[in-house]
């Protein structure tokens, strides 16, 4: 066979793939628990070849197909959670619980469903195995680390040799996008509090204000970053909030609160923040005499990909689509994917799908994570068939 034959299978299953996506979209779940989105997949996957198990912390499937010829393992993965978000799409399909498939994990289950569904109808033709990994939790969950420790790399029997994913965001529909090396940012949470003595706000030399205090460590913190780090591996550090209470406004409080999201695109970034951000917090509130309390904490690592797999993939991609159809990304994005757990023990690729309805604007279209970002469902054949060709061609190599 060839991976137009791919192309082809998957126009055939389009209308039952777009009907999965909009029932999944119609009724989203959060976290890791999604118990009626994970029974839609195991009713979608019913029938075909595979090896089905299910997770014990989280309402994850795993799914593997062995091929009847011999070869290794690849893994393909699609995430299935939404967001606390009230949806403003007006579909007619649109969520009406509270929640919202606001950054198309919708159409990834639905995609990868698909995938499934034309490699087991090529088994006798696959070399080795394929894992399918319908993950829960990717919205600040760790969904993807919990399955892998729940023993998802061994669900074949073997270590998977190349793992991918594909996720839609907005863009001229059908357009596929990726890069080797960073892909997207690690991300990273910090939270301070800085204790003083509080007192009236008429007497501030009786007190131990933490206030100007925390007004110089904002500033420290972003000179912190503008100098210790190369321009070429850049880290993003923005402080989101800022409290002191809700005390009377005559009074200078006790203690204030910051906290700032942190992106970082290298381990060796990573280290020299962990270090240095403790000693350069400690040294502002020594100053003035306050103390500090520091937490530190890596939500999602670095989203690397593979050189060598990604060269694969994108060649996979243009003999598929061709060429116009196929984009490098000029630099990586700073959000951050949960899908670095599975690269970081695993060579592979994170893919984009650019999926803007053609009747919109694409340059205007909504972002990922607005009330009223709209996906074009149209593109599930072309996901479909871009993650079964390029497990099929990996299990071949």
């Amino acid at each position: 066979m060839t991976t137009a034959d791919f192309t082809a299978d998957a126009q055939t299953i389009l209308p039952e793939l777009i009907k999965l996506r909009r029932a999944l979209h119609a009724d989203p779940e959060l976290g890791l628990d999604l118990p009626r989105t994970q029974q839609k997949v195991l009713d979608a996957l019913e029938g075909l070849p595979l090896e089905i198990t299910t997770g014990t912390r989280t309402s994850s499937v795993t799914a593997v197909l062995r091929g009847e010829r011999p070869g290794p393992t690849v893994l393909l993965r699609g995430d299935m959670d939404a967001l606390p978000i009230l949806e403003e799409t007006h579909l007619d399909f649109a969520s009406s619980n509270g929640n919202m498939h606001a950054c198309g994990h919708d159409l990834h289950t639905a995609g990868l469903v698909g995938a499934a569904k034309l490699l087991s109808a090529h088994q006798s033709e696959l070399h080795g195995s394929v894992i399918f990994m319908f993950q829960p939790g990717e919205e600040g969950y760790g969904g993807a680390k919990i399955m892998l420790e729940e023993g998802l790399l061994s669900a074949a029997g073997e270590p998977p040799v190349a793992a991918y994913a594909v996720h839609v965001g907005p863009g001229p529909r059908g357009v596929f996008a990726t890069r080797g090396g960073p892909v997207a940012a690690g991300s990273n949470q910090l939270s301070v509090t800085l204790h003083g003595r509080g007192g009236h706000g008429s007497q501030p030399h009786q007190t131990l204000d933490p206030v100007p205090a925390a007004a110089e460590l904002i500033l420290a913190l972003q000179s912190f970053v503008t100098r210790r780090f190369n321009a070429f591996d850049p880290v993003v550090l923005s402080t989101t909030r800022l409290s002191t209470g809700d005390g009377a406004i005559n009074v200078i409080p006790e203690s204030v609160e910051l906290a700032a999201t942190i992106r970082t695109m290298s381990h060796e970034s990573l280290a020299v923040l962990e270090e240095g951000l403790p000693r350069v917090i400690n040294g502002v509130a020594a100053a003035h005499e306050l103390t500090a309390d520091v937490s530190f904490e890596m939500i999602y690592p670095v989203t690397v990909n593979d050189p060598i797999e990604t060269e694969a993939a994108l060649e996979t991609m243009r003999e598929i689509y061709g060429v116009q159809r196929v984009a490098i990304m000029p630099s990586p994005m700073m959000g951050s994917e949960d899908f670095a757990f599975v690269l970081d023990e695993v060579p592979g690729t994170f893919i984009a799908l650019l999926a803007t309805p053609p009747e919109l604007n694409a340059s205007e279209a909504e972002w990922n994570h607005s009330p009223r970002v709209v996906f074009d469902d149209a593109v599930l054949a072309d996901q479909a068939a871009a993650l079964a060709a390029i497990a099929f061609q990996r299990t071949a190599r």
